[in-house]
């Protein structure tokens, strides 16, 4: 089966023909660097890191750039209040973005541009849009014409006059349309800013990405993807800029957005208290347990976190882990075994994850049951099938004594010395005191199996 996309300009599903078959371009919005991220934010990273594995199957080469906004009024705002300079502000938050992606199982993008080292492509877009016509300047701004273009607002699927209502739009009386946005604007004394024929100052959040994908990856790419909250006006704008700068018909051939993720069913939002950082999550579930939960549904459809999500996922889990424990002396072979057929269909189906997923429950089912002579070759494919998707990284004995994230239980050491006791005490017939320990680990949450190689343990 070809991969098939689902292209949120097009708003229909599409066979991916590349534009060169050697070689596939992907970009994906980053993070803004001036506080952790949200939850969220990890959605779009972990199911387009399974596009990437995907890709990478499929092709020769993939080149994905995922940038960092590293220039921005919210990080300006967080140095001021920190009394600190930005550096100090995205250098943190960077590296706090780094460690989330790697508990979740993220691999790293081809390319990670920062935007602070793109001014110079970013002023050289700016310059040929206002010899194009497409922009102008005005109280030291220079800013986009959207009348210059004749179909803007196509991936929205809005007229510029229907998108202002809600939008993230900056209202400015020198404007000469209400959609016209920032290209480029003056920065105060005590704000970071560059020199530039237009006056000292610093780049608009849509021209970053577009000034950083013509660098890295070309004016015309395969794939751009990122949240449906940026189809306008983020990715409108982009379009936008890349088209009329470099007078090409197109800018992107895929567009793909996935869908908001809600917290007990409200869409998430500090004033409702219910703002969920993955560096808070991580502290309460295994990274791997909240990639699973991000793969559950289809990544366009809403996703809404809870506890039941989270209790769902860590199951799962668990039941898969559970098999590659039950064959753990089982040496899988071959060590390059390719991802089952089941699972790269799902993929291919526009990220099935769901599917993907189910089928991964269903290679587990199959190496359960196989006799001696299968084991090996079962236990592959469902490690294959779990790579591809960023899962069963880990090893089922590390998985199932993972410390638990309530400091109030028992610590590994704690449960392996009651096993022990448990173990003395039906050695020494005195069954009483081996059913009080079984009982207290269970009230703990612990769960045992006996069995002829000795008792293994794991959290419920």
């Amino acid at each position: 089966m070809a991969l098939h996309i689902h292209n949120t300009l097009t708003r229909r599903k599409e066979k991916f023909i590349p534009l060169d078959p050697q070689r596939v371009t992907m970009y994906v919005c980053g993070p803004t660097v001036y506080n952790y991220v949200h939850i969220g934010n990890a959605r779009p990273a972990v199911v387009f890191d399974v596009l990437f594995r995907l890709l990478q199957r499929l092709y020769p080469q993939v080149i994905y750039a995922r940038n960092v906004t590293d220039i921005d009024d919210k990080i300006i705002h967080a140095a001021t209040e920190e009394g600190v300079e930005m550096d100090d502000i995205t250098q943190r938050y960077t590296a706090a973005y780094h460690e989330d992606m790697k508990s979740l199982g993220v691999m790293e993008p081809t390319v990670e541009p920062f935007a602070t080292d793109h001014i110079g492509p970013m002023q050289e877009m700016i310059r040929l849009l206002i010899d194009k016509g497409h922009a102008y300047t005005v109280h030291d701004h220079v800013m986009f014409s959207v009348a210059s273009m004749q179909d803007y607002g196509r991936l929205s699927a809005r007229r510029p006059d229907d998108m202002l209502a809600g939008a993230r739009i900056e209202v400015a009386d020198y404007k000469r349309h209400p959609g016209d946005f920032v290209l480029w604007k003056p920065s105060s004394d005590e704000q970071p800013g560059w020199d530039s024929p237009w006056g000292r100052g610093r780049p608009g959040w849509h021209l970053e990405c577009s000034a950083m994908i013509k660098t890295h990856l070309g004016e015309v790419i395969d794939i751009h993807g990122g949240g449906q909250d940026l189809i306008f006006p983020h990715h409108e704008n982009e379009i936008a800029q890349g088209r009329c700068a470099h007078g090409s018909a197109g800018y992107v051939s895929y567009w793909m957005h996935n869908g908001y993720l809600t917290i007990n069913g409200e869409k998430m939002s500090k004033s409702l208290g219910n703002f969920l950082t993955i560096h808070d999550a991580l502290q309460h579930m295994p990274g791997e347990s909240l990639r699973y939960a991000l793969l559950s549904a289809q990544y366009r459809q809403p996703l809404d976190w809870s506890a039941t999500t989270l209790k769902q996922a860590k199951a799962g889990l668990d039941r898969l882990y559970n098999a590659l424990r039950q064959a753990g002396d089982i040496e899988p072979a071959p060590s390059d075994t390719p991802p089952p057929t089941e699972i790269m269909t799902a993929l291919q189906d526009d990220l099935n994850t769901p599917v993907a997923l189910a089928q991964l429950h269903e290679l587990a089912k199959q190496l359960n049951k196989a006799d001696a002579g299968n084991k090996a070759c079962c236990k592959a494919r469902l490690l294959a099938g779990g790579a591809i998707m960023g899962l069963l990284t880990d090893e089922p004995e590390a998985w199932f004594r993972r410390q638990a994230a309530d400091t109030d239980g028992l610590d590994n050491a704690e449960i392996d010395n009651l096993i022990e006791q448990r173990r003395n005490a039906r050695t020494d017939k005195d069954f009483q005191r081996a059913d009080e320990i079984r009982k207290r680990l269970a009230d703990a949450g612990i769960e045992l199996e006996d069995s002829p190689q000795g008792t293994r343990w794991r959290r419920k």
